[in-house]
């Protein structure tokens, strides 16, 4: 079950251009403590992301990959630094509320944009880069931000992932230093990797056949049912 839910998430974030940690986390946490399970969803992440450039290769954005890609990996190591120290369910309610207001916004005002100026990549990236370090889902704020910029659904899963790949390589390293993975799970990763790639490759298929007038609003779907199951999440533990 547990590599099952990873195959699901993988799907999930190669249609979306993020959100398999979003969606791998809360279950594996169902069969790990968070830590561990942080870094193995983190594996999955990095994994899937190596497939997602591989098969959108030709469509990364490199102005907005080094604008929202430097502050996200800075602040992605002040994340994953502070995870020991920080509440991580009261950082997810905040995040989640965020995310369904933005989504309710961009759904109820289509032409809803956030123009892809230096200060705003920096504000996005940094924003996203640090609560993926920290909590291991910073991919669904960096989608508000990326879709709001408005490229085309290729350019914005390869960029996406490009940010992303950038950010895991940063934060695994910490998690790893800091013993969040026991040595007889190491053998875990060879077969996230195996999952993550056939996962990509799946969910690249389904994305080709979703018209680019749709692409924005599964994304925003997405957004909004992350952050309502942050929310959600959030109230349970109060």
């Amino acid at each position: 079950m547990f590599f099952a839910s990873a195959a699901f998430a993988e799907i999930v974030g190669t249609i979306v251009g993020f959100g398999s940690s979003t969606v791998f986390l809360p279950l594996a946490v169902l069969f790990f403590d968070f830590r561990t399970a942080l870094i193995l969803v983190a594996f999955l992440h990095i994994f899937g992301n190596i497939g997602r450039i591989s098969f959108f290769r030709h469509g990364i954005e490199k102005s907005i990959l080094l604008r929202f890609g430097l502050p996200s990996m800075i602040l992605t190591l002040i994340g994953a630094l502070l995870v020991p120290f920080i509440s991580q369910s009261v950082l997810k309610g905040i995040l989640g509320v965020f995310l369904v207001l933005y989504a309710s916004l961009s759904f109820w005002k289509e032409s809803l944009a956030v123009q892809p100026t230096v200060t705003n990549s920096v504000i996005g990236g940094g924003l996203s880069g640090f609560l993926a370090g920290l909590i291991g889902t910073g991919g669904a704020l960096r989608g508000a931000f990326l879709t709001s910029f408005g490229m085309p659904k290729e350019k914005y899963i390869a960029t996406a992932a490009a940010i992303a790949l950038a950010v895991d390589i940063t934060r695994i390293p910490v998690y790893f230093f800091q013993g969040f993975l026991e040595s007889k799970y190491f053998w875990y990763i060879p077969v996230l990797f195996v999952v993550a790639i056939t996962g990509s490759f799946i969910g690249k298929k389904i994305v080709s056949k979703i018209p680019q007038k749709q692409f924005k609003k599964v994304v925003l779907a997405a957004i909004f049912t992350i952050g309502i199951k942050l929310v959600y999440d959030f109230l349970i533990f109060l």
